[in-house]
């Protein structure tokens, strides 16, 4: 495999620490022995690949999910839970520039149908995933930022959205005291344990039929006799349709398409231990809205229903036990900045992941160009809960040549390189500084 990071990024330190391991059991998968044949093959266990495998076993299809680890190794059983609009990183203005008016009204009608369709599958099959907050809400940073929140909700009040507008003199009596110059609230989204949601979907995936195998992951992908087949560390599995989804955690080869066409990005969480009452009135944060600030280097929390705190935040550029610590206590300064009063509140567990971005800042969900029978879903900037279960739905459409009933914009199916190739980790250091800058 040819990734971008050191091997420390791909191994058991970042994610050491993870709260959401101490929640729910891992189940207990076989691996691949030995050589068999299905119908689809899916790389990847995450939100993608199980939503994939899930739609696809219940329409009759023989599935197969190859994950490289253990179930919830990956981004899908890490992230901060959040089920949200979101996937691209490009404005409604910027997307109708790029894509057309028509493209972006899908895309986002697409953002909304994600979000709906990880609650209808919560309650398809009865998942218990921790859920909460009615929206998400948004904090504003700076007056500037403040400003463009009003100018954001004046536009929702035109096209007869709702709109939550908060001024700071109203935040603390809403539970959602801080450095704070306001807020705007979305009333779609909401929160909840991404490990109890996977393993939710994980158990309906085998129920209808799908085979999920663990530490089978693929080491290399060839075409014969109008099959592709993918050789695992101990197997070798024969198909008639592929899907790639393995997100911030791909490799440049597998399959070559891919190089130089994504690229993966720390983001570290951290959650504290149960705080008290008395603790959450003293900081004035009592609301179980998530929320996220208005940087764009953001910072992201929620109260969560068990009175513990997430707060998280784009990690750092570099990987390895020592940079992994330098993170984690930058997080925790700014977690103490913004949340004064809790500052002696302890840390119980901090771990980081890979998100994954695009070069023109939308995910990417169709046919990889010029290979039969190959589909890829990935690159959700950060939304992977939402995102990733709605491609994984529509590529479970598209391998069965059928046409979704999710809309399917344009705008998100293509995939361009980034320049510099191998190298393009070299961009991030003055992205970040620029968006620092901004911030």
């Amino acid at each position: 495999m040819r990734r971008l990071y050191s091997n420390y990024a791909y191994g058991p330190g970042p994610r050491d620490h993870c709260w959401w391991d101490q929640t729910i059991a891992e189940p207990d998968w076989p691996v691949l022995n030995g050589t068999m044949d299905a119908d689809v093959a899916i790389i990847g266990g995450g939100f993608t690949g199980i939503s994939a495998a899930l739609h696809l076993a219940e329409a009759g299809a023989s599935v197969v999910v190859l994950e490289a680890e253990s179930p919830g190794w990956g981004a899908s059983g890490r992230n901060g839970g959040f089920c949200c609009l979101g996937g691209s990183k490009l404005s409604s203005a910027a997307m109708q520039r790029r894509f057309g008016d028509q493209a972006t009204k899908i895309y986002e009608a697409g953002e909304v149908a994600a979000v709906s369709l990880v609650g209808e599958l919560l309650d398809k099959y009865s998942i218990n995933a921790d859920s909460h907050s009615r929206g998400e809400t948004q904090l504003a940073h700076s007056p500037r930022a403040m400003q463009r929140l009003r100018v954001e909700a004046e536009d929702m009040a035109r096209n007869s959205q709702k709109v939550d507008l908060l001024e700071a003199d109203q935040l603390a009596e809403q539970g959602l005291n801080g450095p704070f110059h306001g807020a705007l609230t979305t009333p779609v989204g909401f929160g909840l344990n991404p490990r109890k949601y996977l393993f939710g979907l994980c158990r309906s995936a085998q129920t209808a039929g799908a085979q999920l195998f663990q530490r089978s992951g693929a080491s290399r992908i060839s075409q014969r006799d109008g099959k592709h087949v993918i050789a695992t560390p101990n197997g070798t599995l024969r198909v008639s349709q592929l899907i790639i989804a393995t997100n911030g955690y791909s490799s440049e080869d597998l399959p070559p398409w891919l190089a130089g066409r994504y690229l993966p990005t720390q983001s570290t969480v951290m959650v504290t231990r149960v705080l008290s009452e008395d603790e959450l009135q003293k900081q004035g944060w009592f609301s179980d809205q998530m929320a996220y600030d208005s940087r764009n280097l953001l910072h992201y929390f929620r109260l969560m229903p068990d009175r513990r705190f997430l707060f998280g935040m784009r990690g750092g550029l570099l990987s390895s036990a020592r940079s992994e610590t330098a993170i984690r206590h930058k997080l925790r300064r700014d977690f103490d900045r913004m949340f004064a009063a809790w500052k002696d509140v302890e840390t119980t567990h901090c771990w980081s992941g890979m998100v994954c971005l695009a070069r023109n800042l939308v995910p990417f969900v169709g046919p990889v160009p010029e290979v039969k029978g190959m589909f890829a879903g990935l690159c959700y900037h950060g939304n992977g809960v939402a995102m990733g279960t709605y491609a994984g739905r529509l590529l479970s459409d598209l391998v069965l040549s059928q046409t979704s009933d999710l809309p399917y914009s344009p705008a998100i199916q293509s995939m361009p390189r980034f320049p510099l190739g191998r190298f393009r980790r070299l961009l991030m250091p003055p992205a970040y500084a620029a968006l620092g800058l901004m911030d």
